[in-house]
């Protein structure tokens, strides 16, 4: 048996520290495991009782009459890790530890979890500081939640992992009212041991679950993480995530634009899309998103039809739909007729929404109105819209709804206008996601749209480049860009020069007007301080390099500057922001966006974890909104972007290859010049550990 197995499904459990109250935090769990129907063995350990109810009490784990599979241990911080050590010793494969006071409190806490662990052995913990797991497929509830009281759990496909034990029971909860079932519920506590990782990558074999919704404080273990996400949707199984906290403190103390844009919420969105992740918005969506996803239905396109009795309700979900980028056409002529063939005279039928009104109350009619729809090559999905009619006769709506899905794989989802929660639940129940806000069916309705292929971990080789040579600290951008050549990325045509006389001599071999800039690894950021000319004259450069070098010395006095680099000047080309940077948590990222001096200002910016593959970096490409630009907006010429891609690429691998030594690194501008010209690399800053 697998420690997995031993958490998720055990023959038998001990519970240390039971109680006979089962008004108590440490009653509950017996009580709860008896109540919901648990089948395998309970061992009461508490040296207090004989018997707990019909269970024989046992005074430790040492007396039991078997190595448990579980032990689910509710005893205080002070005792918790001899009561492990005891189960460790009789053979228990796996523990969950409800007590707090450990990581979560301070140094002396940190110290009692390496000890809980060490204490635990080859034993695996869940917790400490957990609320514990409910398993709803085989009706095991190894928990202390208020949650167990309530009634009529349905299993379901969605499996919830959560590091918050609070909201195991809030998001339960939430589903029994809504008539969403579960599979798993799983809070992790601090992660001692067994992790969100560990979890997910176990969803991927279990039948009963369909999707995994998680909720997300921080990821340990990113290769971890990465490679059971990619199991389970491999294995068709969605996954919506639910991060908090999201704050940028820290972005702003980066040398390079880049820290400043890549703020720590924004990786964890970079990892989300790289892996295929539903992110979602809201608490909401986490509950929403995978009520839809459960039904196993996607949209094939983005066009949806809105069937409607009450006119007022479907605008304001007509109105979220198209906020959210779907379509809502007009009925095919095709569509139409049929339409208009059922003789509807107090309906709107070749409309969209299709206003059904007072046909809305026979089932008929309504299932007739439904399977045309179904059947229309126009419409991708249906958003049936659920009035106050039906409050009184659910079944009037339901029952349409069902046969609807019978004969149609279209995803089709309701808005129920009024305050009717026995309504929401009773579709539900019944396959048919509902929901009472129209912003719900709108974020659901584009979790539904196909995600594509699960990216392949692909990894390109690094190149063999040696970096032994290389210096330590911020490069001047000469050496920053020889650096970048190594690895094969362009860039400018460029001299350098040690005085302003000699800069003018060199200035020559240029046609037409150049661009200078000061050389200095002590001044990263030139233009701020006067440090780039842009169209300066041959028979000028001398003039412009000396008045530069006197706004340096006001500007950023003391630094040292190396000399004037003499540069072509690139006329044509869309400039981007190429960029580096390592998360604290998450690792080292690359960055791209609109360049240029108005980098920060816009902020259009996509980024990946490293290692990346061809695929994510059209991806990045294709979120950008300055990506208008390369395909020839308003007359431009179509620009290079497979040059860009490539060269995103090779930035990608020098990172790789320069690991840990690579601290910062940035190209603003990559010039991408018109298709067949390739790109440039404008600007270079590299700061190396």
């Amino acid at each position: 048996m697998t420690f997995i197995d031993a958490l998720l499904n055990p023959s038998s459990v001990a519970v240390v520290g039971a109680s006979s109250d089962a008004a108590k935090l440490t009653g509950r769990p017996i009580a709860y495991l008896q109540q919901h129907g648990y089948k395998g063995r309970i061992y009461p350990i508490n040296p207090r009782y004989e018997t707990i109810g019909d269970l024989t009490c046992y005074a430790d784990a040492q007396a039991l009459p078997e190595a448990p599979d579980l032990g689910l241990v509710l005893v205080g911080a002070n005792r918790v890790i001899e009561s492990v050590r005891q189960l460790a010793a009789a053979g228990t494969k796996a523990a969950i530890v409800l007590a707090s006071g450990f990581g979560e409190a301070g140094e002396e806490g940190r110290r009692l979890q390496a000890e809980l662990r060490e204490a635990a052995g080859s034993m695996r913990i869940l917790g400490p500081n957990t609320i514990g797991l409910v398993n709803l497929t085989d009706r095991i509830m190894l928990t202390a939640s208020g949650a167990m009281e309530m009634k009529d759990f349905r299993a379901g496909g969605i499996a919830l992992l959560s590091q918050s034990g609070g909201i195991l029971g809030s998001l339960l909860s939430r589903g029994v009212g809504r008539g969403v079932g579960f599979s798993k519920l799983i809070a992790t506590g601090n992660e001692s041991d067994i992790e969100v990782a560990d979890l997910l990558d176990a969803m991927a074999d279990d039948p009963a679950t369909r999707v995994v919704a998680l909720y997300l404080e921080t990821i340990r273990n990113v290769a971890k993480f990465r490679n059971a996400a990619a199991r389970v949707i491999a294995a068709g199984k969605p996954i919506v995530a639910y991060k908090v906290g999201r704050s940028e403190s820290g972005a702003q103390s980066a040398v390079s634009h880049t820290g400043a844009l890549a703020g720590a919420d924004k990786v964890y969105d970079a990892l989300f899309k790289q892996l295929g992740i539903i992110r979602a918005q809201t608490f909401a969506d986490l509950l929403d998103i995978p009520a839809a996803l459960s039904q196993g239905r996607l949209l094939s396109g983005n066009r949806v039809a809105i069937v409607t009795s009450t006119g007022g309700a479907a605008t304001i979900v007509a109105d979220n739909i198209g906020l959210a980028g779907l379509e809502m056409p007009s009925p095919d002529p095709d569509t139409a007729e049929k339409l208009l063939a059922l003789d509807l005279t107090e309906a709107v039928l070749d409309r969209n929404p299709i206003d059904v009104t007072l046909a809305g109350l026979r089932p008929d009619l309504f299932r007739s109105i439904l399977k045309i729809l179904s059947e229309s090559p126009t419409y991708d999905a249906i958003v049936v819209v659920v009035g106050s009619s039906s409050i009184g006769q659910p079944d009037v709506v339901a029952r349409p709804l069902l046969e609807s899905m019978d004969i149609s794989n279209k995803p089709i989802v309701a808005y129920v206008s009024p305050e009717a929660p026995g309504i929401v639940q009773h579709l539900n129940a019944n396959r048919i996601p509902a929901y009472a806000a129209p912003e719900s069916c709108a974020a659901a309705l584009c979790a539904l749209r196909p995600r594509g292929e699960a990216d392949p971990s692909e990894r390109r080789p690094a190149p063999a480049v040696d970096g032994a040579d290389l210096p330590q600290g911020s490069l001047n951008e000469a050496d920053a860009k020889r650096l970048y050549e190594r690895f094969g990325f362009p860039i400018t045509r460029e001299i350098e020069a040690a005085t302003p006389a000699d800069a003018a001599a060199k200035a020559t071999a240029f046609e037409g007007p150049v661009v200078i800039k000061i050389l200095s690894k002590e001044i990263l950021h030139k233009s701020e301080v006067g440090g780039v000319e842009v169209g300066v004259a041959t028979a000028d450069v001398e003039t412009a390099c000396e008045q530069m070098l006197s706004r340096i010395q006001v500007a950023a006095p003391g630094a040292k500057v190396d000399g004037f680099l003499i540069q072509e000047l690139v006329r044509g080309g869309i400039e981007f922001i190429l960029g580096y940077n390592r998360d604290p948590q998450l690792g080292p990222c690359v960055l791209l966006g609109a360049g240029g001096v108005t980098t920060e200002l816009y902020q259009d910016v996509a980024m990946r974890l490293l290692p990346v593959t061809r695929r994510q970096v059209r991806d990045m490409v294709r979120e950008l909104k300055c990506s208008a630009l390369l395909e020839g907006f308003r007359g431009r010429p179509v620009a290079d972007t497979e040059a860009l891609i490539d060269a995103v690429l090779v930035f990608a691998d020098m990172a790789v290859a320069l690991d840990d030594r690579l601290q910062e690194a940035e190209i603003n501008p990559v010039f991408v010049l018109p298709k067949g010209s390739g790109v440039r690399a404008g600007d270079a800053l590299v700061v190396l550990r």
